[in-house]
């Protein structure tokens, strides 16, 4: 049994160059950290877009090709109260000027869990697949596949696939060479995706990709 219920995005641009030091600094060691104590908080993961992985996307939409990176909190029911504690939260944070304000938000929100797998190799169970470390992961907005056909990709060690009314989006988590998985993830991609593009696992203090 899954707990998670919902994965919460955020895909984001930071709207001032010199601000990406600044942005990572605030987001990792203070804005993240506050939110896992929410009771319906299961777990945060944010990657970034490096020069490279921009580089090297399939599919980039008007809406998110400005983006340098991209935030998954997986949340659990009840959800109505998740996302009221996880909002009032936010602006709480805004009310006490612990928020970055050089940022941009270009699609946010909660989208359903919809289906998740594992590669058989790595063991684990699928619910467990956010939780293992991993180099980077692979985000499609757009993309019709299941998840099992994403972990038969060299190099993935699971998928979970959201979705909402509007639009359906897959993660990819790569334990193998996020290159050549992405460029195999990326060749399957549909034809009119709005996003598709390999994003690396951030470590603290090492948030040079922009310098």
């Amino acid at each position: 049994m899954n707990k998670v219920a919902v994965g919460f995005f955020s895909f984001t641009e930071v709207t001032d160059p010199a601000e990406h030091r600044a942005y990572n600094e605030w987001h990792q060691l203070d804005h993240m950290p506050e939110q896992f104590p929410l009771p319906g908080i299961v777990y945060g993961q944010r990657w970034v877009s490096t020069p490279a992985c921009r580089a090297a996307r399939a599919a980039s939409s008007d809406l998110l090709d400005p983006i340098h990176y991209v935030t998954l909190y997986l949340m659990a029911e009840p959800i109505d109260e998740t996302l009221r504690d996880f909002y009032a939260l936010g602006k709480h944070l805004h009310e006490v000027d612990r928020f970055h304000l050089h940022r941009k938000a270009h699609l946010s929100g909660p989208f359903r869990l919809d289906a998740l797998a594992a590669a058989p190799r790595v063991l684990i169970s699928a619910e467990a697949v956010p939780y293992r470390p991993h180099r980077g992961v692979y985000v499609t907005v757009g993309d019709a596949r299941d998840p099992a056909q994403l972990c038969a990709t060299e190099g993935v060690a699971g998928a979970w696939a959201f979705a909402d009314t509007e639009r359906r989006i897959t993660v990819a988590w790569v334990d193998g060479d996020l290159n050549a998985a992405g460029a195999a993830l990326g060749a399957g991609v549909p034809t009119g995706a709005e996003f598709a593009g390999a994003f690396e696992t951030i470590t603290p203090w090492e948030w040079d990709w922009f310098d």
